[in-house]
């Protein structure tokens, strides 16, 4: 994970995987995205109309950036 550019556009987030878009399931509202990246597969939930606006379709190349506050992990 790295920070960088993407495209053209400089991006404070750290944590960025490129990928492949594996499938894409659009709701009424929402839409989820699953990313083939090296360490496996990440589902991202969106707007639908984001993922109208980016055209988003199985087989794009895309990456994956995650910006959170929080991280959390439980065990059982």
């Amino acid at each position: 994970m790295h920070a960088g550019t993407h495209g053209s556009m400089e991006l404070s987030a750290r944590n960025q995987l490129t990928g492949t878009v594996q499938n894409v399931k659009s709701g009424s509202v929402m839409a989820e995205i699953t990313v083939n990246v090296d360490a496996g597969q990440v589902t991202a939930a969106i707007t639908d109309s984001s993922r109208e606006r980016l055209g988003l379709k199985s087989g794009d190349q895309v990456s994956v950036v995650i910006k959170s506050t929080e991280v959390m992990i439980a065990t059982s």
